[in-house]
């Protein structure tokens, strides 16, 4: 598989960096990708090689204050200045691999954000996969930080504050966060602005989740301590029976991606995505 780095400037003048991840043999869709809180695409490395393997291509960017891209690190501007940064992704697809289905893909935060920018922005895509996306904290945060937070989210939007992860929770696999914690481009940094707008957005998806207008696989770890999969299943009761496919993976952890099994993770990315090519 060949990886192909490249950049784009924002409108308001911040440097993302991107990749592509191009198959060896004909692609027949691609993939665009959007990471999880304070990591960056690099780490999905293995998941592109497995799609390549398929005819799957992938792109992607280190969003804004994460990895090698510009921006304060764990800060946006807003929701809507991210969801530029995702219609600038998916237009990245569509320009380099024209005419073929194009699926949007989050994790975490990413998870969040994919669900969200469907919810409000509706665009012409073939799928979404969403897994452990972060519709609300692991435990509700407490009254106190939650007063403190809102009075920041105005008066220091940009604060750098650590998020406080639970990285033994990424995955039974101890290597995993081993190099989560040795890696130069992971961050452990969260903004107030960031905090609070991903909560609301979480509010408003389940609320929302009716009406969400795609083909989605939405995958949950039972055992997650990073976010709350009660609010995934949630998510998932009141999606259109019609749209969504929601697998729950048994006493599985947040990155279901880098668990032991990845490879069956993985793969249940690409039958999905198989069955909507059809």
């Amino acid at each position: 598989m060949q990886q192909i780095e490249f950049s784009w400037k924002t409108d308001d003048g911040l440097n993302l960096y991107a990749k592509e991840w191009k198959p060896e043999g004909q692609a027949r869709a691609v993939v665009a990708l959007v990471h999880g809180l304070g990591e960056h695409i690099g780490r999905y490395d293995h998941v592109a090689e497995a799609f390549g393997k398929t005819g799957i291509a992938m792109v992607g960017f280190d969003q804004r204050g994460h990895g090698r891209s510009d921006g304060i690190r764990g800060y946006e501007k807003s929701y809507d200045t991210i969801f530029g940064d995702i219609t600038h992704d998916i237009q990245n697809a569509h320009e380099r691999y024209p005419g073929l289905p194009v699926f949007l893909y989050g994790h975490s935060l990413g998870g969040n954000l994919v669900l969200t920018y469907t919810l409000k922005m509706k665009p012409e895509l073939r799928g979404v996969i969403a897994t452990s996306p972060g519709l609300a904290t692991a435990e509700p945060l407490p009254a106190a930080m939650m007063a403190m937070t809102k009075i920041l989210y105005r008066l220091g939007p940009s604060l750098k504050i650590k998020n406080g992860l639970d990285l033994d929770g990424l995955s039974h696999d101890p290597e995993v966060a081993k190099k989560y914690i040795a890696d130069p481009l992971v961050h452990p940094y969260i903004s107030p602005r960031l905090a609070l707008d991903m909560l609301n957005a979480g509010d408003y998806c389940v609320e929302h989740a009716a009406e969400f207008p795609l083909p989605l696989l939405l995958m949950q770890g039972t055992a997650d301590r990073l976010v709350n999969p009660k609010r995934t299943k949630d998510f998932a009761a009141a999606a259109p029976l019609s749209k969504i496919t929601y697998k729950e993976w048994p006493d599985h952890y947040h990155e279901l991606h880098n668990e032991p099994d990845k490879d069956v993770v993985i793969q249940t990315m690409i039958d999905w995505m198989n069955l909507e090519l059809k």
